[in-house]
């Protein structure tokens, strides 16, 4: 069902990030596309190199290439993707998301994008539950996107409770099944899709 999907994947910095070279294998193991956008704050927690040689694709990381002055177009990403998933996505990111700001690649492409949008939240329970987390959450949800709902378990915090990055095999399955449906009924009306 994935094979020839194209999708983009938005890297931020959470611990979950490592969650994310899985979620890639899986999507590339099925046939589909990937390519890596990832926050300068995502690379204290994963190489970019783990997830070119899993994706089978440079990760973008800027805006451009500082030595050649080469340009990574958001628009031209925003534009191939047939699926977005950002996962996982911090507090800080679901915030400027949300605000409509834009003072990275992934944000720029985020906002650019013309395809539908996945969301994996992953932070602290009591960030999860925080006003302003919460308000946020659903101003993407009222954007149009995806969003997959943290799992409860063993936080790296120590705690336990809600805010756990979804398994990667879970959220691959959710992929899956969007398109499954989306074959199945026709393309969706929205901003997004």
């Amino acid at each position: 069902m994935l094979k020839g999907k194209k999708i983009l994947i938005g890297v931020t910095g959470g611990i979950a990030a490592y969650k994310t070279a899985t979620i890639i294998r899986l999507l590339v193991k099925e046939g589909a596309e990937v390519r890596v956008i990832m926050t300068d704050h995502a690379r204290d927690f994963i190489t970019p190199l783990t997830l070119a040689t899993l994706s089978k694709n440079p990760v973008i990381t800027r805006s451009h290439d500082p030595e050649t002055g080469t340009w990574n177009s958001h628009v031209d990403m925003g534009i191939w993707a047939d699926l977005f998933l950002i996962a996982p996505a911090t507090a800080n990111t679901i915030a400027k998301m949300a605000g409509g700001i834009a003072d990275n690649i992934l944000l720029t492409t985020y906002l650019a994008a013309r395809c539908p949008v996945f969301i994996a939240p992953s932070m602290d329970s009591d960030m999860l539950k925080h006003p302003s987390v919460t308000i946020n959450v659903e101003t993407l949800k009222a954007f149009g996107n995806i969003i997959l709902e943290p799992a409860t378990g063993e936080l790296a915090s120590g705690l336990t409770g809600k805010g756990r990055m979804p398994e990667p095999e879970y959220i691959v399955e959710e992929i899956r099944s969007f398109f499954t449906k989306k074959k199945t009924t026709g393309p969706s009306r929205g901003k997004r899709s």
